[in-house]
């Protein structure tokens, strides 16, 4: 017990060790402890690296932000440019904004690798989003939705998400890649999960995409709401989730789902190249130390319906609701 509780001490120092870095601008640690912190957190660089990128130069941008620039990894596409929050960078104003909003501060802190996934997945079956009215939900700085937009011949793309300082970034790499959307009608939402009126908007999706959005067990109830609200009713539509199990969290999301009256699919093994890149994960690549099936391996819940379904993209474990 003691020897549990000691660990538990450890790795919960460490955790407050990878925030004191974000917020110390001029902070540095030594070897061993920054080896420590980067077995402890889950962020990755690099990710599936699934859609290559590098970074842009960006005069404009203060030292806050960097800007990338992304080769999609088909013939004939666009390069897409997204300006982003620079690793390592934070501010207490992000928390005093996320308090007073009732969000959480994710979508800023990095770009997640269950985007890269959701935006390959899209990429690599955008037929299916052809002339579809399509949102992403929790995006983050949108590289799924600005995958979407330039490639699927979409009709439109909405980019939304809960946090006013993403939504930000988000108009801005929306406005700095217009020439890549052709006749694919694109704009930024500020959406909060828990909006009580959204009638706007309501009943107005084919397609729902969204990644790690099930971690905060609080949201939920209201991502399940909403995503009930967002799909049409008239015509099969669905929304499609990429999310890590992360303990029984995705689990109990699902059980909102099915309470509300929505039905859900799994796909497993739902893409050759993710599940080749996971396997070698898996089995020790050590450009990402800390990778673990359960917390980073991103799921398909495949297949929200209302005529609807939810995917949800699993792992080869499978998974028994």
């Amino acid at each position: 017990m003691e020897k549990n509780e000691t660990t538990i001490t450890k790795t919960s120092s460490l955790r407050w060790g990878i925030l004191r870095q974000a917020l110390l601008r001029n902070h540095k640690s030594d070897e061993r402890s920054q080896s420590i912190i980067n077995r402890i957190s889950r962020k990755t660089n690099r990710g599936y690296h699934l859609i290559p990128y590098q970074l842009a130069v960006d005069k404009e941008s203060d030292f806050r932000d960097a800007c990338f620039c992304y080769t999609l990894p088909i013939h004939g596409s666009p390069k897409l440019y997204l300006t982003q929050r620079a690793d390592n960078r934070a501010d207490l104003n992000d928390f005093e904004i996320c308090n007073r909003h009732n969000i959480d501060n994710t979508g800023l802190v990095s770009h997640w690798p269950s985007e890269d996934v959701l935006a390959y997945f899209c990429l690599s079956n955008a037929e299916m989003l052809r002339a579809k009215r399509v949102i992403e939900l929790g995006s983050g700085y949108g590289l799924a939705g600005l995958v979407i937009a330039s490639t699927s011949e979409a009709l439109e793309v909405v980019i939304s998400d809960g946090n006013p300082q993403v939504v930000d970034y988000i108009q801005r790499n929306i406005d700095a890649n217009s020439r890549a959307f052709g006749g694919t009608r694109v704009k930024s939402l500020m959406l909060h999960w828990n909006q009580e009126e959204v009638s706007d908007i309501s009943n107005t999706f084919d397609v729902i995409v969204a990644s790690d959005c099930t971690f905060f067990k609080e949201f939920h109830k209201d991502l399940a709401r909403i995503v009930k609200s967002l799909l049409r009713n008239m015509e099969p539509s669905e929304a499609i989730f990429f999310s890590p199990k992360r303990g029984d969290s995705l689990q109990k999301f699902l059980g909102e789902i099915e309470e509300i009256g929505l039905h859900f699919s799994i796909t497993e093994n739902y893409d050759a190249e993710v599940w080749k890149r996971h396997q070698e994960f898996m089995n020790g690549d050590d450009s990402w130390p800390s990778y673990e099936k359960d917390h980073c391996y991103p799921l398909l819940p495949s297949s929200i319906w209302k005529l609807q379904r939810i995917r949800l993209f699993l792992d080869q474990t499978g998974y028994d609701p």
